[in-house]
């Protein structure tokens, strides 16, 4: 019986040699558009026809792709442009080949011929049922993709009030060997917007290890252009600090809060040297986070074999672009948000009480409320030198995120500055700063009691910049 193929590809890439070992094999090849005249022009004999939903089952082997919709998208077209090239022939005709695997062999990509020529070289000229299955599944995966970027298109483009779908498209990279807890299964899916990193040393990252990684790298990101090091632990910043060197940034952070540091996550904003590997091996960690590392420095950190190493490959300056849309699932239904990406200016940045602080106080301000940026509400970080020194998180009011801040503080406080996430709405809060030696204080503003708590600080000689923009993060 004839052994039959049909291809018709938007991508012609690599086809030549996959139809010269499928005419090898015996197979009837049938093709159209510029596929049929890259054949012939090869001297691959082919028919020139077209396919249906109707007469798919005819073939054993469909090999269809179609133009990329990201790449349609990159030109701008207007809307009648977009929806006359959306594809419906080719994606359908992919599905009719997909839920007919138990016969067909569907080709989506031309990444997928290797595997194809392995495969009939394997079984003798005929497809493996294993092969047919997996193939069909990229299909279907391929062509949701294809269908979600449509909508998401026409959806951006259209009127707000039938503006009600949201969709996205993961894929699953790995299971992971749990989640938070043993009891907790949990996978690993990539985006569009997975960042390019590799893991150089250790097992495979966890859970938590790709949790901590996020707010480390997030950290970091505010701080691109200088010598940074960030220190969290169970999804949480515990120090940070800046430096003339990530040596340094890292003593720093260090003496913030050694106890929290033992088993973190770490991360630099520059490349790490065989002087700062021995370091940081001195003690427990869990995993390092730096753009690249010396040869000398791997030898050192690979010594742990514990040790996560990760190499973030995107840059800390880009990596802001990968942070749009932040999803939780609940009961109640889910939940999707913008990242929060609020940037100090000069419209909102203003001193608000007569005291006024110091450029050098200004700087570490700004340094302890990108800090607080990224702790966990209610949040107060209380730094020096760009260092942080004391940050009280996580509390459900923000005087107790103050106390406890000052408490990690102890002396240190003195002349130091205070950031918090959130307006504050309590004249204690000011009674606590000014206890503990504050010499500034940073927030958002905006609550009606500003005008007493912006005459208490005056009184305590405290100086106040608001910004005018919240950081919550629950």
């Amino acid at each position: 019986m004839t052994k039959r193929v049909f291809i018709s590809l938007y991508n012609n890439d690599k086809i030549v040699e996959l139809a010269q070992i499928l005419e090898d094999f015996g197979y009837e090849i049938t093709s159209n558009g510029d596929t049929y005249n890259l054949l012939i022009g090869n001297k691959i004999k082919s028919k020139e026809e077209n396919i249906n939903i109707n007469n798919v089952n005819v073939y054993d082997i469909v090999i269809i792709n179609f133009y990329p919709f990201e790449e349609l998208l990159a030109k701008d077209l207007e809307e009648a442009e977009i929806i006359g090239k959306i594809d419906i022939l080719r994606a359908g005709l992919l599905k009719e080949a997909a839920k007919n695997n138990k016969k067909i062999l569907v080709v989506s990509s031309p990444e997928q011929y290797k595997e194809v020529i392995e495969d009939l070289k394997e079984h003798k000229g005929e497809s493996s049922l294993k092969l047919r299955r997996e193939f069909a599944l990229k299909v279907f995966e391929k062509t949701l993709e294809y269908d979600t970027k449509i909508l998401q298109e026409l959806s951006n483009r259209y009127e707000e009030d039938i503006n009600n779908y949201y969709s996205i498209n993961i894929k699953r990279a790995k299971h992971l060997t749990q989640g938070e807890n043993p009891q907790q299964s949990a996978s690993l899916y990539y985006t569009k917007n997975t960042v390019d990193y590799e893991l150089l040393n250790g097992k495979e990252l966890s859970y938590t290890n790709i949790t901590d990684a996020a707010v480390c790298t997030n950290i970091l990101s505010e701080f691109y252009d200088v010598c940074a090091c960030a220190i969290v632990k169970h999804n949480t910043p515990s120090a940070a600090a800046l430096g003339s060197s990530i040596a340094e940034a890292w003593s720093k952070a260090l003496d913030c809060d050694p106890l929290s540091a033992f088993g973190s996550t770490i991360g630099f904003t520059q490349v790490i040297n065989e002087a700062l590997a021995k370091q940081i091996t001195a003690m427990y960690l869990e995993t390092v986070i730096a753009p690249d590392y010396t040869p000398k420095a791997l030898d050192i950190l690979f010594k742990n074999k514990d040790l996560k190493v990760i190499k973030l490959n995107t840059s800390l300056e880009e990596y802001k672009n990968y942070l749009n849309e932040e999803i939780k699932i609940t009961p109640f239904g889910t939940l999707v948000q913008q990242t929060d990406k609020g940037e100090l200016n000069k419209d909102n940045f203003k001193v608000a009480t007569k005291t006024k602080p110091t450029p050098e106080m200004v700087e570490d301000m700004i340094f302890a409320w990108k800090i607080a940026k990224h702790s966990k509400s209610n949040a107060v970080v209380i730094a020096k030198d760009f260092k942080t020194i004391g940050i009280g998180q996580g509390q459900t009011n923000r005087l107790d995120a103050f106390e406890i801040a000052l408490n990690k503080a102890c002396d240190g406080s003195k002349e130091a500055i205070a950031a918090s996430d959130g307006e504050i709405s309590s004249i204690e809060n000011i009674y606590a700063a000014a206890q503990g030696r504050i010499s500034a204080v940073i927030q958002p503003g905006g609550n009606l009691k500003d005008d007493e708590i912006i005459k208490t600080a005056d009184k305590y000689n405290i100086a106040m910049i608001t910004t005018g923009i919240k950081h919550y993060r629950h």
